[in-house]
């Protein structure tokens, strides 16, 4: 299996979660702004709301993804308030024909003093554990 690890982040949160997927399957993590140039088989994407949705440089990105490059999207995230992005990264995954996985990592996030400290120890070996079961 092939994988990739993208993220976008603006506290610092995801890129945290990132680079621990991303070591646990032998890739280097990358910002959203570093192009997918390879074919992958999974490509964990990880993202956060901002003002109720995901942020324009999450749909941008995926909308620049070619189909048959990626053979999943496997989403993935932290957030202070709200959950799971999947169902508005699977929207723009839908339009340009790359399959979302059904499963998906989240954990909270620390945003102005709520969940202090988060993601935390607990979270990133959660993590891990995740995108272990995907090798």
């Amino acid at each position: 299996m092939k994988f990739a690890v993208r993220y976008y982040t603006k506290t610092g949160n995801t890129k945290k979660l990132a680079e621990a997927i991303a070591a646990e399957l032998g890739v280097e993590a990358q910002s959203l702004d570093v192009p997918l140039t390879e074919s992958v088989d999974v490509l964990f994407l990880g993202n956060s709301y901002y003002a109720f949705n995901i942020d324009p440089e999450v749909k941008n990105f995926i909308r620049g993804l070619e189909k048959g490059k990626v053979g999943k999207i496997v989403n993935f995230g932290s957030a202070a308030l709200l959950n799971s992005t999947y169902k508005k990264v699977k929207a723009e995954a839908d339009k340009v024909g790359i399959p979302m996985d059904q499963k998906e990592f989240h954990c909270k996030g620390e945003f102005k003093g709520i969940h202090k400290g988060r993601p935390n120890e607990d979270d990133i070996k959660a993590a891990v554990e995740f995108a272990r079961n995907y090798k």
